[in-house]
């Protein structure tokens, strides 16, 4: 016995089929086959530790399905003009970015926006993106960097819905960006991500 289909769920977008390995020890993995995701598992993990993981995997492809499409450059664009502001030398989301919406690296120009932000409204996103923008203007959180941000006239509700937000957030355990999971034992047997 090598790979056994054990059991089917659904995701909200997807169905998802679950599938036991005796090859597989140590990995969860998971991709989207024919419009359907396949999660391999070892074939030893419990049916609870089987609900987390897949929950974990299926939850962090849709993000990359909504976060993809997105194009963030073309926003970027369209804002910069709109408030006089310039390009980024590039911009995408960033699965790492935990504590922050985003980042801007002014010597080189890159931006970089949590993907805790791909189901946002429209208008929140557009708020950080033209906040990382004045960022390549100024560098700092001063009274000049202020009026950059400000040109957007929506700064003081996105601001607010992202307090909101942040405060419904709960710091969660972070996972790998990658679809891998891989999977250990700890002194009470049950496999953790790791």
């Amino acid at each position: 016995m090598t790979d056994i289909p054990s059991t089917t769920f659904m995701s909200s977008r997807y169905p998802v089929e679950v599938i036991r390995s005796d090859r597989r020890v140590k990995t969860v993995s998971a991709r989207v086959v024919e419009g359907v995701i396949r999660v391999r598992i070892p074939s030893w993990m419990s049916s609870r530790d089987e609900a987390k993981f897949v929950t974990d995997i299926v939850a962090r492809i849709e993000l990359q399905r909504r976060s993809d499409g997105i194009d963030l450059t073309a926003r970027a664009r369209a804002l910069a003009e709109k408030y006089d502001l310039p390009l980024p030398a590039s911009i995408r989301w960033s699965k790492t970015q935990r504590q922050r919406w985003g980042s801007c690296s002014t010597h080189s120009g890159h931006i970089r926006i949590s993907d805790r932000l791909v189901d946002v409204p429209p208008w929140v996103l557009d708020h950080v993106i033209v906040h990382e923008l004045a960022h390549l203007v100024v560098p700092n959180h001063s009274p000049a960097f202020d009026a950059l941000v400000q040109r957007d006239p929506l700064t003081e509700r996105a601001t607010g819905y992202l307090m909101a937000l942040n405060d419904r957030v709960e710091p969660a355990a972070e996972l790998s960006p990658m679809t891998d999971l891989p999977v250990q034992g700890d002194d009470s047997g049950l496999p953790q991500v790791g």
